[in-house]
């Protein structure tokens, strides 16, 4: 074995080898100014991430240290962040929240598990070479759950910003009034100081600095400062002044001071089989949104993605997640984005990024436990807001109105019944809105256009037709799901023009026949012939002829005929 042949096959297990061969110090001196920007972002998200699935921060950053390390060594994006994100970090606070799973009493045990059976499931996925799955979630299924999840969490997170305590009022109208009352004023203001603090880094500053002539690079690098100044800000104020104890500000507490310990003890739980439905869906979106991320910033620098390599990578990163006591992992919208703006070259940006990210729990998780929840509920909010489109549901209806359901039944799923609930209804109806087009294909009658060799639909054009001659233009595979529109359709024009003697079939656009249509052209076949007509078909496509000379329909077609072109058809049948 050759040793270009050696390079060839570890770069295809090993994408990084490709990056890795071209490397330079450019790249590096871009990658190293990525990761520090990329950096900022992850101990503000990573503890946010966690609060908001309801399980202790540390899961948020271990879950940026290990599991990123893993992706960059089998990824195939060179800019993908993949961490904890907030579509997850929902489902994981859906899923704890559930009876039979809160009664256990082990949310972090039972996260671990999550981490892990979605690894194992896209591990599964990948050996089965299922990378293409996720063109099976149609893009509004994706956004009706992306808008629903993220209109949960808004909900969910509120009451954190303005300083609410949780509610218990059953439907006592008095009880939400005394509740609307007695939110904590101090932590209102960090909650609204945190907001602002955020949104002139998100919307004012990076207008001021680029009319002020400063670079797209350096304009990123400081606009994505403001998660991490507002954590800065807020956690001094809570530690100065005391708040925690002066006016109960509700803070991170205690995070675990050093690196990740590797373990497997969650492996002796007995509840995976109770969390593996979750797992699935989890996985399921992980991916789907990971590829999707990943698929941008590919497009954006002419790159290509493998899907079924980053199943792999995927399925690794979730079950190094797992290993080292975090949570689920996918591709970061916000992290990615800011990693490529900031000008990432390679997954060298996110190696620089989980390793100061491990210097920070390192020296600094003493200070995490002063950080205020109010400041991380305002980090999510401004990270989510952006991703509620529902102005998109109505731009999805008048372009396509099946879509534009699938969409809302998708959001209202969510809302209403929970997060797997709502996109398995999304799905569903997908599937059933696509066998309902299948099923009433698109067919035309044609005729031809005077003085040419061209034929188009007579409701379109101005077409010349024949009395005896009816030429139909069916404009999808014929397969059982439609053959009986075809019927019901043929029927009523030959209705409509009785003194036809030949049909034609135009199967420009049929790519395939299956044996339940082949059988039901058959009977129309000896209808016509029982009635003195003939059936004859017109530019039929290579595999769809071959398919039929297998058959002994085209003998029986006789008296009809196959015709290679619609003008031979007309000028042999009306000779």
């Amino acid at each position: 074995m050759t040793t270009a042949t050696t390079l060839s096959r570890l770069s295809h297990s090993l994408p990084m080898i490709a990056w890795l061969k071209t490397y330079t110090r450019q790249d590096f001196n871009s990658d190293l100014f990525a990761g520090l920007i990329t950096a900022i972002l992850l101990v503000p998200q990573g503890i946010a991430y966690a609060i908001l699935a309801g399980l202790p921060p540390q899961l948020g950053l271990y879950a940026s240290i290990l599991p990123p390390i893993m992706y960059v060594l089998l990824g195939t994006s060179r800019a993908l962040s993949v961490g904890p994100v907030s579509i997850a970090a929902i489902m994981i606070a859906s899923v704890l929240q559930t009876p039979a799973i809160s009664a256990l009493g082990e949310p972090v045990q039972s996260t671990l598990i999550l981490s892990a059976e979605s690894g194992l499931i896209m591990m599964v996925m990948a050996m089965l070479r299922m990378g293409g799955l996720v063109n099976f979630i149609s893009h509004p299924v994706l956004t009706g759950f992306t808008s629903g999840a993220s209109l949960l969490i808004i909900v969910n997170q509120l009451p954190q910003l303005l300083g609410f305590k949780s509610i218990g009022c059953g439907v006592e109208i008095a009880c939400y009034q005394d509740y609307l009352l007695a939110f904590d004023f101090t932590t209102l203001m960090l909650g609204v100081g945190a907001l602002t603090v955020l949104l002139v880094f998100a919307k004012l500053l990076p207008k001021w600095l680029k009319n002020s002539g400063f670079t797209l690079p350096v304009v990123t690098a400081i606009s994505k400062c403001g998660p991490l100044l507002t954590v800065l800000l807020s956690t001094l104020a809570v530690a100065y002044w005391g708040l925690m104890v002066s006016h109960k500000v509700a803070v991170v507490g205690a995070v675990p001071t050093g690196l990740p310990q590797l373990s497997l003890d969650f492996v002796a739980q007995g509840h995976w089989r109770l969390l593996l439905p979750s797992a699935a869906f989890i996985a399921l979106i992980a991916y789907v949104e990971s590829v999707a991320i990943a698929k941008v910033t590919a497009n954006l620098n002419a790159e290509k993605i493998v899907p079924n390599q980053e199943l792999i990578a995927l399925a690794v990163a979730n079950l190094a997640s797992a290993v080292s006591g975090g949570m689920p992992v996918a591709g970061g919208f916000s992290r990615t984005m800011v990693n490529f703006s900031a000008g990432a070259r390679s997954q060298m940006a996110m190696l620089i990024a989980a390793g100061l990210l491990a210097l920070a729990v390192l020296f600094c998780s003493e200070w995490f436990s002063f950080i205020p929840k109010a400041a991380l509920a305002a980090i999510i909010l401004v990270a989510i807001t952006p991703l509620v489109r529902l102005g998109n549901i109505i731009e999805t209806w008048r372009y396509d109105q099946g879509d534009g359901v699938a969409e809302l039944v998708t959001l209202l799923g969510v809302l209403v019944f929970g997060i797997e609930e709502g996109i398995s209804l999304g799905i569903i109806l997908t599937f059933v809105s696509y066998l309902r087009k299948t099923s009433h294909p698109h067919i035309a009658v044609v005729g031809r256009i005077p003085n040419t060799e061209q034929f188009r639909n007579i409701k379109r054009h101005q077409v010349e037709t024949w009395r005896h001659l009816l030429l139909l233009r069916v404009d999808e595979s014929i397969t059982f799901t439609n053959i009986n529109y075809i019927e019901d359709y043929l029927a009523a024009e030959l209705k409509r023009q009785p003194d036809t003697r030949h049909v034609v079939l135009i199967f420009t656009s049929v790519s395939d026949i299956d044996t339940t249509a082949l059988e039901a052209l058959e009977n129309i076949n000896h209808e016509l012939q029982r009635a003195g007509k003939t059936l004859n078909i017109s530019e039929a496509k290579g595999p769809v002829l071959d398919k039929l000379k297998k058959t002994d329909f085209l003998a029986h077609l006789s008296p009809g005929k196959v015709f290679f072109r619609n003008v031979d058809a007309v000028n042999e049948l009306l000779g």
